[in-house]
């Protein structure tokens, strides 16, 4: 099986799994020898803007939407337009560097 996004074989993915957490260990120790030790705690603080706040504070969620929605799908009577999903899918790899 090959993935279609990388164009890679499964059994290439898989040719040296250490490889990835032997890079980013090798990464990690480089950025700590580089980086100035400090012993003052690191206090990380999220803050965001009135209009996330609010959107999040009004949040709506229809379970009953989603149910119906849902058991259309496993019924098979949800519609789904080809067209527009293969259009919508062009879209986004444009915006993530596709061709």
């Amino acid at each position: 099986m090959t993935d279609p996004i990388s164009g890679l074989s499964r059994s290439q993915v898989q040719l040296n799994p250490g490889a990835d957490k032997a890079k980013n260990s090798k990464a990690g120790e480089a950025a700590e020898a580089a980086a100035p030790k400090s012993t003052a705690p690191v206090n990380d603080e999220l803050i965001l803007s009135d209009a996330a706040e609010a959107a999040m504070a009004n949040a709506e969620f229809d379970a009953e939407k989603v149910a119906k929605i849902k058991a259309a799908i496993e019924a098979g009577n949800y519609p789904l337009d080809a067209k527009r999903i293969a259009e919508s899918f062009a879209s986004l790899e444009s915006m993530i560097g596709g061709k």
